[in-house]
């Protein structure tokens, strides 16, 4: 059998020529690989690292440079971090000194692709240790151009990433702005802001819940009913929890019970968990946009001719904290449909409704675009990992 050549799918033009990369030893690229010193942070001006990255200031750094970083010990023991200029480190992180020979960036990302959790030993205490890191087995291609060409490749792109990040974190706090703004808080009986043709349609109408709308239970499904080729499409409701938000147009699961044995949804439904795991959690409500969709077993039902994605919205919001409060139990937290009856809310016309129901799913969209497209973005530096390293056979 021939010898695998160490050389990358991908490759710069200007490096096509230049032959193998070698398989070194990480020691061999750092002087000295050892534990952070700082015990204590006192505040100051100056960042101090520890496990988990920036935990808070120090007066005193005792580095200075451009370093790399890896958890030491506990749960994130491998997890890398970057430091430059003067810091402080904890003695539970490892700081990496390299030798001026090579480029730190390339060394970074390489032991990004490595993954160093999966050298962590140890159940009680993981652990990870420097004799560890300097026996670690790299690939580097022996021209010290390429090595920067790769990472500033790679770091140029995780710029973007980051800046589409903070793009994204900026939409949620508007959206959050937004929602606290759009509905009555406690004590008011009209918003802070109101769309102008709507400024002249005096208070909202206070009622309880149970007076403007039905209310029913969801049945069965149990997690096995779920089917890869199932031909209903259903809602669990965990699922409330780790995947749908305030609408709900798209279900991910599907079951084969009959639909006589179950409940299926009206266009416009309120569903809200009738159990948990914590009261905070229990109080979110989704709408269902679709007829026919089987809604399972703890589901609290609200039918109504309230907007539903205007009623989803105003619940996890302004009323979450009311709903929460109602919730009862201790390792597992219940909600009952008398209980949401007697919620008090505020009811705007239909089309003032209508108007902030569109406002905030029209911002969820762009949410849901700029979450997409970091995750292509993401996709996209994997990709390029994979291709611009040496592929080796295990």
């Amino acid at each position: 059998m021939s010898r695998q050549k160490l050389i990358p799918d991908l490759r710069f033009p200007e490096f096509k020529n230049e032959g193998e990369w070698e398989e070194s030893e990480l020691g061999n690229f750092c002087f000295n690989i050892s534990s952070g010193k700082d015990k204590n942070y006192e505040g100051g001006e100056f960042e101090l690292y520890g496990s988990t990255g920036i935990i808070g200031k120090s007066k005193k750094p005792s580095y200075n440079g451009d370093h790399i970083l890896v958890a030491r010990v506990g749960a994130n023991a491998g997890l890398l971090n970057r430091a430059k200029g003067k810091f402080g480190v904890t003695d539970n992180t490892l700081v990496l000194d390299l030798k001026k020979n090579g480029s730190i960036d390339f060394i970074f990302f390489s032991l990004k692709k490595i993954r160093l959790n999966q050298l962590v030993f140890g159940s009680g205490q993981p652990l990870i240790t420097g004799s560890q890191l300097k026996r670690l087995q790299l690939l580097i291609p022996d021209s010290e151009d390429e090595q920067q060409k790769i990472a500033s490749c790679l770091s140029s792109l995780d710029e973007v990433i980051e800046a589409q990040n903070k793009k994204l974190e900026l939409l949620k706090d508007h959206k959050k702005g937004l929602m606290q703004n759009l509905f009555p808080q406690e004590g008011k009986k009209v918003p802070n802001y109101r769309f102008p043709e709507f400024k002249n349609d005096g208070e909202w109408e206070e009622k309880n819940l149970g007076k403007v709308a039905e209310f029913s239970k969801g049945k069965g499904i149990s997690k096995s009913d779920v089917v890869e080729n199932g031909t209903l499409p259903c809602i669990r409701y965990g699922q409330l929890y780790t995947h749908y938000k305030e609408t709900i147009n798209d279900v991910i699961s599907y079951t084969n019970v009959p639909t006589k044995d179950l409940i299926l949804s009206q266009a416009n439904d309120v569903i809200i968990p009738s159990s948990g795991e914590t009261q905070e959690d229990i109080a979110t409500a989704s709408c269902v946009m679709k007829d026919g969709i089987a809604l399972g077993g703890d589901l609290n039902i609200i039918r109504s001719d309230i907007n539903g994605v205007f009623l989803s919205y105003y619940l996890n919001n302004a009323k979450k904290k009311d709903i929460a409060q109602m919730a009862q139990g201790i390792s597992v937290v219940h909600l009952y449909s008398s209980q949401l009856k007697n919620l008090r809310i505020h009811i705007p016309t239909r089309s003032e409704q209508q108007k902030i129901a569109s406002c905030l799913s029209s911002l969820d969209e762009v949410i849901e675009a700029q979450t997409q497209k970091i995750e292509q973005l993401k996709q996209h530096k994997k990709g390029l990992m994979q291709g611009l390293f040496p592929k080796i056979d295990n």
